[in-house]
């Protein structure tokens, strides 16, 4: 019988939806990003703090603000909680009660818990009096979390706090989709409209009538400009129902006389119809008119909705509001605000140019990413959160089948958007195939087969008469040139590879008509496979190769298998060296097919010395890419030459993904669980475990970037990153107690009807789908001394 065990909890003392503040909705999503990274081994609760009333039901705490007694108290109550591990204080010096907040100063006197701050608001030069409360405040946490460098440098200079307690993290962003604004307006009916938007509660501190005056200047050279101001009022700025300040708002509208230029949307806007007003905005208006505010969460979210910005000179636009993305103004000088937005709106180019740029720099702080780093900060001051759990993500198939047309897979996207222009290839489409075939195997989802049929005959169409293939396919179906000067051996091995792994799924499950036609062009393949000569061409097709010998067991078969894995053995013969134990003088890509071959081929053959090689080989492997508790893959700006400091940076999802299989096939020979240990550290990757702390993989669309560099990634959601990342998704799923493949019906041969240009529905999984049950796969690995048996297969 399983031990229960207790998630840990992480206390967050702040304001909390449904109250009405930046600080409620910061927390709230921080919140949320967390539980929903790390919701296997940690549980956030609230401890609400409130200027009047109850706190909401479902807080697990309340704090009134202006109750000194309370301070104790509530640290009183959390003490009691052994679960709690951690408290996390928003810090606002208007949240709390006592001059500078120093009722505060009870609650740290009392809790007994490791402390973590974030500063929302860090004061430069302060006088005695706060210089003494900050600092003290700063005495008790060694975790003080700040949004902007400038807030660092100032909590150093100005307040003698040491570095190594102060970790920034830039306001968190949501990640969405990348579109034009064309598109977004559309669903907003605004398409004949240039729309500048601004949004938030309302105060005077937004200044939000700098950029009404400077509409006027505007709407002489752009008439059909829509200004709209988003978001209800501060609820603390309106006295006796009466709302000042949006009224002096709508005189100056009058009086300007832009009632067709100016909305008012007097809403408190849900997370994703904000983010439907910002992608539709043309130019983003920041007027804020506060030259000590530190951060600002809605600037933040105009950036990550890829909005070209005119901003006010604050410490947060001018550290984060680079020429590429936007333009600074001075504090209420609507004259520049008008300036610079025609400069904006009178170049769709820039506009363009300065929307890519802003997307990119705010998905390094997508809330994703935020949550990485708060918890590796967090486990540092608290001890029982070192062993935290990530999350899996959702399996989600959408990026894939958006980029798969009646041809095939499409090769490359422009963010998420699919590039027709760059054609398709066949280590695409037979990578798809091996994807959507374990997608199938798990889940049982019909709609798969279609994709399968259409993956397959790409991949026939690509196969010339003497059973060799082509690579490349242009836009129109047509074989390009290029097929011709380059060295298309790797390529026959994928789609060998993924040709094998189709017809090792179970024959009843499957229509006839597919696996004539992978039978088809496997058979076409195999007089061709054993001329074969690059050694991960070889590798890619000794895979295919098992997972045929699998399902229909023979001796030519086998014999190929040997003959291609004395191939890569004479190779690592003649590279060996003491500490050298590979097959070349560099490690390059795909490495991990080699071993993997190898040991595949040993379980069709039983031949120790291919068995050894295969495990020497794939221990000094791992010995390359698991260093110091973190995957690292081998960069591809200059390999890792024998001999020779590695370079760094330049990964790409592919290599996790390899690497990924081939320690399942070694865990599931051998059953050492260091192999096992290192499979989900390889998928880590993909979830920030790595030097960036930055998700490889987009929940949005279910797509995954194209690579890692030093400082950024590449934000392209391309066909091989995306369906690598899939592929290794569904990977670590059947070690889940939800991910066991399930007993599929026996399908009756029917026409399946090929997915449209940029199929985007989202399909469902059949509801005739058979009970999951757990079943012992029948895979070549728990087969092969039967079929070795049954075959007579010479053993060396």
């Amino acid at each position: 019988m399983k031990t229960l065990t207790t998630k840990s909890k992480i206390v967050f003392l702040s304001t909390y939806p449904p109250t009405q503040c930046g600080i409620a909705t910061f927390t709230e999503d921080t919140v949320n990003a967390i539980n929903k990274a790390y919701g296997k081994s940690i549980n956030c609760e609230i401890c609400e703090v409130t200027f009047k009333g109850e706190a909401a039901p479902d807080s697990a705490y309340h704090l009134p603000s202006k109750d000194k007694a309370a301070y104790t108290t509530v640290a009183k109550e959390i003490n009691k909680d052994p679960d709690v591990k951690l408290v996390h204080i928003q810090h606002e010096f208007g949240l709390f009660g006592g001059q500078y907040g120093d009722y505060l100063l009870d609650f740290l006197d009392t809790i007994k818990k490791p402390i973590a701050y974030t500063f929302h608001s860090v004061i430069p030069n302060p006088d005695e009096k706060l210089k003494a409360i900050v600092q003290l405040l700063c005495s008790y946490s060694q975790a003080i979390f700040v949004m902007t460098n400038k807030s660092k440098k100032i909590l150093m200079e100005d307040y003698g706090i040491p570095l190594e307690h102060i970790a920034f993290v830039p306001h968190g962003t949501h990640l969405v989709n990348y579109e034009n604004t064309d598109k977004a307006k559309k669903k907003l009916d605004l398409q004949d409209r240039l729309i500048l938007s601004t949004f938030g509660l309302l105060g005077e501190g937004k200044s939000i009538e700098t950029g009404l005056k400077a509409l006027p200047k505007i709407v002489e050279k752009f008439p059909n400009i829509l200004y709209l101001v988003l978001g209800k009022t501060h609820p603390n700025t309106i006295v006796d129902n009466l709302d000042v300040y949006r009224n002096s708002l709508e005189a100056i509208v009058t009086d300007l006389n832009l009632e067709n230029n100016v909305r008012f949307v007097n809403e408190y806007l849900e997370v994703d119809q904000l983010l439907d007003y910002l992608k539709a905005t043309d130019v983003y208006l920041f007027t804020s008119k506060d030259p000590n505010q530190a951060v600002s969460g809605t600037f933040s979210y105009a950036m990550s909705c890829s909005c070209p910005i005119v901003a006010s000179k604050i410490p947060h636009t001018l550290e984060s509001l680079t020429a590429d993305i936007g333009i600074l103004a001075d504090i209420q000088n609507e004259d520049q605000f008008a300036t610079a937005t025609l400069k904006l709106l009178g170049d769709a180019n820039l506009r363009a140019h300065m929307a890519l740029n802003a997307y990119a720099k705010t998905t390094q702080t997508s809330w994703e990413n935020t949550a990485i780093k708060h918890i590796k900060t967090y486990q540092k001051i608290a001890k029982d959160l070192v062993k935290t759990k990530i999350t899996y993500p959702e399996i989600k198939m959408d990026h894939l089948k958006a980029m798969t047309t009646n041809i095939g897979m499409i090769q490359f996207c422009k963010i998420s958007e699919p590039d027709l222009d760059s054609g398709y290839t066949l280590d695409d489409n037979a990578r798809a195939l091996i994807t959507m075939c374990k997608h199938y195997q798990l889940t049982g989802d019909q709609s798969d087969i279609s994709y399968m049929n259409t993956y397959v005959d790409f991949i026939q169409r690509c196969q010339l008469s003497d059973g060799n293939f082509i690579n490349y396919v242009d836009q129109h179906n047509q074989i390009e040139a290029r097929n011709k000067d380059e060295n298309l051996e790797d390529s026959n091995g994928r789609a060998i590879w993924s040709l094998g792994y189709l017809l090792s799924l179970n024959e009843t499950i499957l229509p006839a008509s597919l696996r004539d036609k992978a039978n088809g062009c496997i058979d076409k393949a195999l007089s061709c496979a054993k001329n074969l000569h690059s050694p991960r061409a070889i590798g890619f097709t000794i895979k295919g190769l098992s997972y045929l010998y699998s399902v229909t067991p023979s001796s030519i078969v086998a014999q190929i298998i040997d003959d291609l894995a004395q191939k890569i053995k004479v190779i690592y013969t003649a590279s060996y060296s003491k500490n050298w134990n590979w097959f070349e003088d560099k490690l390059t890509y795909a490495n991990s097919i080699l071993p993997e071959a190898l040991l595949l081929s040993y379980l069709v053959t039983g031949k120790e010395t291919t068995k050894t090689i295969a495990l020497d080989s794939m221990n000094f492997l791992i010995s390359k890419m698991f260093v110091d508790g973190q995957f690292k893959i081998i960069s591809n700006k200059g390999w890792h030459k024998k001999g020779v400091v590695p370079h760094q940076y330049g990964e790409q999802p592919i290599e996790a993904c390899y690497m990924m299989h081939a320690l399942d096939l070694f865990y599931k020979t051998f059953g050492d669980d260091v192999y096992k240990k290192n499979m989900k550290l390889a998928f880590d990757w993909f979830l920030g475990n790595n030097h960036l702390n930055h998700i490889m993989y987009n929940p949005i669309t279910g797509g995954c970037y194209d690579g890692l560099e030093e400082e950024n990634v590449n934000l392209n959601q391309g066909a091989e990153s995306t369906v690598c990342y899939l592929s290794a998704r569904l990977l670590i799923e059947t070690y889940t107690s939800r991910g066991k493949i399930i007993q599929l019906p026996k399908i009756k041969e029917h026409t399946t009807e090929k997915p449209s240009y940029l199929l985007l529905s989202d399909h469902t999984a059949t509801a005739n789908r058979a009970e999951e049950h757990s079943i012992k796969s029948k895979s070549y690995i728990l087969n092969t001394n039967k079929m070795m048996r049954s075959n007579k297969v010479k053993k060396a």
